[in-house]
């Protein structure tokens, strides 16, 4: 009886001893998880991200690559807009890219080292050891962990919840809140692989830009920045003019005419009798030339016209400018306008005038942000000229001071500047600067860099996000 007992006492105590090795708490948890990261080489994964830090939802497919000790490919699409951004650092340094455009940002950045990303297993790991009040729960086969979220360009985001697998610990899934527990990042991940064996010229700039050309069922796409730009006003076989889409060279968008010009009717109607106008816009007329987006918003200066000149000479003078300078080339001087305040319908029509301008020599339409600071007033526009490219250029002033420029560049961009990437939720920027602050991004073929001394930088992203807004409307 005594033998019987003692074997139903050991039974016992070696049933409960593994019943305690099998529960996981917290701290054995972050012990795991700090030595996956201490003996990690590589990983991959894919998941879909879903950001909802603008007005409407922005959805991504996502693709990261991990090779220690520094390599890293973050691929972006936004199936919607059809839109793809890829992210890589190598020895090089940081690039974001958008094949699509063959367009390139490179800067010099401890990225992402000193700026966490929902996609990246280093950062969510991180933020999880770093938390000491993490709460810790568990859910089906899911380790579930409650911490602060540390993203360094995001000061809306201030928790994140991460379901890790009970085995591998890999990411299963990411939610990230405002204080007001209010989701403003999803991010599912349907495949994670540690160990994964990846070339090294996987994270090679030239190779990711020229392999979505090989990858592009569009076989016209221009290849490695050289552009096909059929000549101002060219006609399509069909006797119409070149449709301006997000993709068509800006050299094809500036020359594309309305179906009356494409036809054969000069699109000289605004001769230099037109300029009698007083310094509007010209009069719309049978071959009025097409505004980027296919409409006939903005009137395009006609070849040989004596009225462009004269339009731009009669523009009224941005607000604190003298009564001389209003004057040009084209101008008397004599009827301009006088100055007016910021506000007043005087200014307003200076824009107009300034608007039409800007976007006939740009040779695409002005995108201007929806969404302007408090106390924050418009000031003037105008048409700039940066090498070979011409852009439009938007002052702002008041509690803020900022300028935006618009520019649909031919070559490749590339900076070396030191930079930090911010997400915009439709695409990715770049700031750079200190003390006066540069944040450059691509959409639709227009390259924006809106630039400010002054502006914090919950603003700078807000401002930034309202022009997505204006160019889907």
């Amino acid at each position: 009886m005594r033998r019987v007992t003692w074997i139903l006492a050991i039974v016992m105590s070696a049933a409960l001893l593994l019943a305690g090795c099998g529960k996981k708490d917290a701290g054995s948890v972050v012990k795991d998880l700090d030595h996956v990261i201490g003996k990690l080489e590589s990983y991959q994964g894919t998941g879909r991200m879903v950001l909802q830090t603008g007005q409407e939802p922005q959805e991504y497919q996502v693709e990261v690559w991990y090779q220690q000790p520094h390599y890293y490919r973050i691929s972006l699409t936004n199936e919607k807009k059809d839109i793809t951004q890829v992210v890589l650092r190598n020895d090089d340094g940081v690039f974001v890219l958008t094949p699509h455009l063959h367009k390139s940002f490179r800067f010099q950045s401890d990225w992402p080292e000193n700026q966490g990303q929902v996609y990246l297993f280093q950062s969510l790991a991180q933020s999880i050891l770093l938390d000491t009040e993490r709460q810790f729960t568990k859910e089906g086969n899911s380790f579930v962990f409650d911490v602060a979220a540390n993203y360094a360009n995001s000061g809306q985001m201030a928790r994140q919840k991460i379901w890790l697998d009970q085995k591998s610990l890999a990411p299963q899934k990411v939610e990230v809140s405002d204080s007001s527990s209010n989701v403003l990042v999803k991010l599912d991940f349907t495949q994670f692989e540690f160990g994964k064996k990846l070339e090294k010229d996987s994270f090679d700039m030239q190779r990711n830009m020229t392999s979505w050309d090989l990858k592009s069922l569009d076989k016209d796409a221009p290849v490695s920045g050289a552009a096909t730009e059929p000549s101002a006003g060219a006609a399509s076989p069909d006797g119409k003019a070149p449709a301006a889409g997000k993709d068509t060279p800006a050299s094809a968008q500036a020359g594309a005419a309305g179906k009356d010009a494409a036809a054969g009717t000069p699109a000289s109607g605004a001769s230099a009798g037109a300029a009698a106008d007083g310094g509007k816009a010209p009069a719309a007329s049978p071959g009025k030339a097409a505004a980027a987006d296919g409409s006939a918003k903005a009137p395009a200066a006609a070849t040989g016209s004596g009225g462009a000149a004269a339009d731009a000479g009669k523009a009224p003078a941005a607000s604190g400018a003298s009564a001389g300078g209003a004057a040009s080339a084209g101008g008397t001087g004599d009827k301009q306008p006088a100055p007016a305040a910021a506000g007043t319908a005087a200014t307003g029509a200076a824009g107009a005038d300034n608007k039409a301008a800007a976007n006939s020599s740009a040779g695409f339409g002005l995108i201007e942000p929806s969404y302007m600071p408090k106390g924050v007033a418009q000031q003037d526009i105008r048409d700039v000229k940066l090498g070979e490219n011409t852009g439009i250029m938007v002052r702002y002033q008041g509690t803020y001071n900022y300028t935006l420029l618009e520019v649909a560049p031919q070559t490749q961009t590339v900076s070396v500047l030191p930079g930090d990437i911010v997400d915009l939720g439709y695409t990715l920027g770049v700031v750079t600067g200190d003390e006066k602050k540069t944040l450059t991004w691509t959409y639709e073929g227009i390259e924006f860099r809106l630039a400010t001394a002054d502006l914090p930088h919950d603003e700078l992203v807000k401002i930034a996000q309202s022009v997505a807004e204006e160019a889907g409307k």
